[in-house]
């Protein structure tokens, strides 16, 4: 199949290489020159691992190829996914200013039937404004070309996002017509060949599929957030709490895991959206107004346990952190909790060393000019005169560190791990102050 992405970012780019990888030919447009000048020389504007080899294998068998040009960007597909993006407006709606730009393009060129998909997270009633829009600039141009709209909204996890599309647990499609239908059934069949994974819906509930999903993912999250800051109270453990009620299968083991609260580009501004509509339609959505609260409160987290240990006032104090990005195996320091943690220290006049194998140059963009904030070249670097390390992101090469070269290097040996990375009674044992989440 001959298939266009309108927006070359995240969800665009692994969106079109997948499905150039099972034998489809797909034109990837942006209108941001340099990174598709970036993509045409062999480069990955986006950090996800394995992404780099697929483009390029995908490139060179003349299966996927990259223009900043509208005209011939919908001339190329049938397909036309809209994959740009959806920032959070002031009040915590979805801005649909791309998402529509991006149909008002295709409606403005296309000269044959095409099915237009939303991939962007978008609220429900996304579609009938994309099909208004199209439909305005057909009639503008006095053409009756038929064309369908679709909701495919995307369920990638950052840091595993190619096995996602490529071993997907679910494929949603919101379609009401059956030329659509079928176009999506046959576009997808190189995805299901081990079983069906694709279930077909109106299209306002594949819309609201994708905020519920997110929303229920964040609420867990919160909610054991919550449940550990309790148990340090009572004295009770939460790993082994979250053990004893993730081995109920109707629970399950999935997002119980505390820490420094959710970012990424996804749980915040999904959860906000969806607040949004339901203030919108006349509902309020306490529970999710809940959990962002508490999501906010447990960003701040670490710096209270630090401020217990040290103080308010942390002048002359300095700090390591291990973890930057808001998760592993990405680069993306959206809503990440490491912002809030290195603003809170330095403003209270706190030095901070950081290290991230992976965000730091996002970091430094992210952290500007702060003249208190520095980056370590590797995670032993960071420690040396540091009056505590404290880990923010669980990346895999922070889970065996060499405890006794960090206590020689610490000058308190002191750990506060926003992760539960490891034992607490043995790295006590081992003569460190160590103090996680809920233990």
């Amino acid at each position: 199949m001959k298939i266009t992405v309108i927006g070359s970012g995240y969800v665009g780019l692994v969106t079109g290489t997948c499905l150039a990888e099972v034998g489809n030919h797909v034109c990837c447009l942006d209108l941001d020159a340099k990174k598709i000048a970036t993509l045409k020389q062999g480069g990955i504007p986006i950090f996800e691992p394995g992404l780099d080899d697929l483009v390029r294998r995908n490139v060179e068998a003349g299966r996927l190829t990259f223009t900043t040009d509208v005209a011939e960007s919908v001339a190329f597909g049938e397909v036309q996914f809209i994959a740009v993006g959806t920032p959070p407006d002031e009040d915590g709606s979805a801005d649909l200013q791309y998402v529509i730009s991006a149909a008002r393009n295709i409606g403005r060129h296309m000269t044959d039937y095409k099915v237009v998909v939303d991939k962007s997270t978008v609220p429900v009633g996304t579609a009938d404004k994309v099909k208004a829009a199209l439909a305005d600039e057909l009639a503008a141009r006095g053409q009756t070309i038929p064309f369908s709209v679709v909701s495919n909204p995307e369920f990638l996890k950052e840091g595993a996002a190619i096995e996602d599309f490529m071993k997907p647990d679910r494929i949603v499609v919101g379609a009401e017509d059956e030329r659509a239908i079928e176009t999506m059934r046959r576009l997808y069949s190189p995805f299901q060949r081990n079983h069906e994974r694709l279930f077909f819906m109106d299209v306002r509930s594949a819309e609201l599929t994708k905020y519920a999903a997110n929303a229920m993912l964040a609420t867990r999250i919160s909610f054991m957030n919550e449940l550990a800051n309790l148990a340090e109270t009572l004295g009770a453990d939460i790993e082994l709490v979250r053990k004893g009620i993730g081995s109920d299968p109707r629970i399950g083991y999935h997002f119980l895991y505390p820490g420094t609260g959710y970012g990424g580009s996804c749980f915040p501004k999904d959860v906000k959206a969806l607040i949004s509509t339901g203030k919108e339609n006349g509902h309020t959505l306490r529970v999710l107004e809940a959990v962002e609260d508490a999501n906010e409160i447990q960003k701040h987290r670490l710096v209270e346990k630090v401020t217990r240990r040290f103080g308010e006032d942390l002048s002359g104090c300095r700090f390591a952190i291990w973890g930057l990005a808001f998760k592993p195996n990405t680069d993306d320091m959206r809503e990440a909790a490491s912002r809030v943690i290195m603003h809170e220290l330095t403003s209270r006049g706190a030095e901070v060393v950081a290290f991230d194998p992976v965000a730091m140059e996002e970091a430094a963009r992210v952290v500007g000019d702060n003249p208190r904030v520095r980056f370590a070249h590797d995670m032993m670097d960071a420690l040396p005169g540091a009056d505590a390390l404290l880990i923010v992101t669980e990346w895999k090469m922070f889970r065996s560190p060499d405890f006794d070269l960090m206590k020689q290097a610490l000058k308190t040996p002191t750990i506060f791990d926003g992760r539960n990375m490891y034992d607490p009674v043995w790295v006590r044992q081992q003569g460190f102050d160590y103090q996680a989440i809920g233990r």
